[in-house]
């Protein structure tokens, strides 16, 4: 025990509130969803992803990344999304091993429907409560502990 550095009475605050905006935001996020839109925040997640990759494709194992999933997670959401018709699964064509997953017309049209509903929650829970310079401190931040989490900034989206 004497090799870890104890966290001081402000880091200590600081990491307790940061617990809880962790453990109550997605909760906030999925009633929004499912409440307007009969999605939960992870399905809304992952076609968003695929509706800002070029030609609304992308391969499973990427999708995966980006919505740091593991393949049998994101493949029951797929699957979800499938039978709804928001999304589809096909080969891909540069490697038959792997799996392609494609943003329907109908699956576009839900995610502009869900977003700024999403949006809205967004900003009333996180964006709103804060002054605007503190906007850049928390994208700064946020950037920071990436750096950590993930090197490979796979799941990274580069700003609009």
């Amino acid at each position: 025990m004497d090799d870890v550095t104890w966290l001081d009475s402000d880091e200590h605050t600081a990491w307790v509130r940061l617990m809880a905006v962790l453990t109550l935001l997605p909760g906030a996020l999925d009633a929004q969803l499912n409440r307007d839109d009969d999605l939960n925040h992870f399905e809304y997640f992952t076609m968003a992803m695929l509706s800002e990759s070029p030609g609304r494709v992308l391969q499973m194992s990427a999708l995966a990344s980006r919505t740091n999933a593991t393949l049998p997670r994101l493949s029951r959401v797929v699957s979800r999304l499938e039978k709804a018709g928001y999304v589809e699964r096909s080969p891909c064509p540069g490697d038959g091993r792997a799996t392609n997953a494609t943003l329907t017309d109908a699956g576009w049209d839900k995610v502009v429907q869900a977003a700024p509903g999403h949006v809205r929650t967004a900003r009333e829970l996180v964006i709103d409560a804060l002054e605007p310079e503190q906007v850049g401190q928390l994208a700064e931040i946020a950037r920071r502990i990436l750096t950590t989490l993930d090197p490979e900034q796979k799941m990274v989206a580069t700003s609009h």
